[in-house]
């Protein structure tokens, strides 16, 4: 049986994804900030494991990833689904802004330590690598990153730094596709009715089982299990900003992500 983990998944995209997930036959690992919340998803779903973590703190998501270690020896799917949209600037109790520590700090971590599960379920030479997939936004090509401020220190706005901590996710699969065999895909979900979209944007959109489509595609499709490294939107390849096509802000920003974060720096694959 395949394994997926899929943050942010007590309501939501995150949510309709792991339902799907669930019914294609996958043991789905339902994270969410609270146990109460990961179990009471995981009821609402009718499958599902719980896990959970607050993912605005660091030694939360390495306790996370601990705890699928020692739910799973290998996992086939990661969706790295949880993202936050803040109208204040709000630092972490590890001196990161909110938005960043959630939308790209803990995602950066929590792979970097499944990689390991991930690898586990790519062994064989002709086993289909292991997924990571990376709910990014349109809203990153609004983004600009300056990897020497992802504090928003200069400034804040909460639109930009939505825009910035997307714009981070889609630079971050660029950057791990080439340094592992696990497959790293950005992605554009829609715009879809959450409480994001809502709070953030204060307007409505497309369904739930729309948002999740492209998610579930980049997630399980045969014809994708080797791509690496791409952008999609509406179920298909898309090209992605300039900004996000920039391979040296993709190493830079890894870079300072792992002096930040204090996980090793993965070496480029021959």
């Amino acid at each position: 049986m395949k394994i997926a983990l899929v943050t942010g998944a007590t309501d939501g995209i995150g949510k309709e994804t792991a339902k799907v997930l669930a019914s294609l036959g996958y043991r789905v690992l339902v994270h969410g900030r609270t146990a109460e919340k990961a179990r009471a998803a995981c009821a609402d779903i009718g499958s599902g494991e719980p896990v959970f973590a607050d993912l605005g703190k660091m030694d939360d998501v390495r306790h996370l990833a601990a705890m699928v270690a020692a739910m799973t020896p290998k996992l086939d799917v990661l969706v790295n689904n949880a993202g936050v949209f803040v109208h204040e600037r709000q630092l972490t109790s590890d001196g990161f802004e909110l938005t960043m520590a959630v939308n790209h700090f803990a995602p950066f971590v929590l792979t970097h330590r499944l990689l390991p599960l991930l690898e586990a379920a790519s062994m064989g030479t002709d086993e289909a690598p292991a997924r990571a997939v990376h709910v990014s936004s349109m809203a990153h090509g609004r983004g600009k990153l300056d990897a020497n401020d992802l504090e928003s220190a200069r400034g804040f706005d909460g639109y930009d730094a939505y825009a910035r901590s997307k714009l981070a996710n889609v630079l971050f699969a660029v950057a791990m596709a080439k340094r592992t065999r696990t497959t790293h895909n950005a992605l554009h979900p829609g715009v879809i009715t959450t409480k994001l979209l809502k709070s953030g944007f204060g307007m409505a959109g497309a369904s739930l089982a729309s948002g999740a489509k492209t998610t579930v595609k980049v997630a399980t499709a045969t014809e994708l299990a080797r791509v690496t490294g791409k952008y999609f939107s509406d179920e298909r390849e898309a090209t992605p900003s300039k900004a996000a096509r920039d391979e040296s802000l993709a190493e830079e920003l890894y870079a300072v992500s792992c002096r930040r974060t204090g996980e090793p720096p993965l070496p480029l694959r021959a």
